[in-house]
């Protein structure tokens, strides 16, 4: 097998095509941050290399999160068809690719700032280890919202090089909304975890407590949206896209309960690519008009 089709099998399995759904919320810390700090809109070239960096940052860590994983997804009957634990392509192979994608992540960050580039080790460490949480703690779907959070962080540092208030609640909400559905992603896998001995929250606490669980975290979600509506600058436009958000949260946790998993990946994927957009697609309408 040539090169190229290997990379085929790995921008696959990474579901590189999902990055699109990631994007979002990194371009608004970028525009949101940039607008409140220096009161203007970022340059191309930085929307360019938070691009780089996003899509560089997401696949390092979703080909690193397949490599720690490999042994646990060839185990479980969900899992075992992907590319690593079936054998389409090599562990040395997915290395190299986390390396060239890591090397993207550096590359951009010095094009943007020092401080994103002191604070990439940061980023990395988060991208790294929150795969392993799940072999001891429950609270590993905390860790993942966190490493996903940097992306939104990331973008504002990226041009307004510093961290504030603001910035940390954009971080705060983001964390919790990624967090809140990996939890009810976990739901599925709730017995082979039990058996495995693979922390989660849903086989720590049960399916029924980790819906709630999930749900009080997506509040929280919904009131980092509404502080950010009233300390910025933002104005209706963004309040309507809030609006919308928290309907689309309430209806992702309607279609999944404790006795009905199946629509679970509509809510995972399908309703969490559309919240993003949507939220960032109405913070630009709010700056433009």
């Amino acid at each position: 097998m040539n090169a190229w089709n290997k990379l085929k099998i790995v921008l696959e399995m990474i579901k590189f095509e999902h990055s699109i759904f990631a994007l979002p919320f990194a371009y608004l810390g970028a525009i949101l941050g940039s607008l409140e700090v220096r009161g203007e809109f970022p340059s191309w070239a930085e929307m360019g290399w938070v691009t780089l960096a996003m899509v560089a940052a997401r696949s390092a860590a979703m080909s690193l999160n397949r490599l720690i994983d490999r042994h646990i997804d060839a185990k479980n009957p969900r899992t075992k068809n992907r590319a690593i634990p079936a054998g389409l392509v090599s562990t040395t192979f997915v290395w190299g690719f986390v390396i060239v994608s890591f090397a993207l992540l550096f590359l951009s960050a010095y094009q943007l700032n020092m401080l994103a580039v002191y604070l990439l080790p940061v980023a990395v460490f988060f991208l790294w280890f929150y795969s392993y949480t799940k072999r001891f703690t429950w609270t590993c779907h905390f860790f993942l919202g966190i490493a996903t959070a940097l992306g939104p962080l990331g973008g504002w540092v990226a041009t307004t090089a510093q961290i504030d208030g603001v910035s940390l609640i954009l971080f705060a909400t983001v964390a919790l909304w990624i967090g809140g559905f990996d939890v009810i992603y976990a739901c599925q896998d709730v017995e082979f975890d039990r058996k495995e001995k693979i922390h989660s929250i849903p086989a720590r606490f049960g399916i029924r407590k980790a819906l709630v669980i999930s749900s009080l975290m997506h509040v929280g979600t919904a009131a980092g949206l509404i502080a950010l509506l009233l300390l910025t600058n933002l104005g209706i436009w963004f309040g309507i896209g809030t609006a919308i958000a928290l309907g689309v949260l309430i209806y992702e946790h309607a279609i999944v309960s404790a006795d009905d998993l199946s629509r679970l990946n509509t809510a995972f994927f399908t309703m969490n690519g559309v919240l993003s957009v949507v939220v960032f697609a109405f913070m630009l309408l709010d700056v433009w008009l």
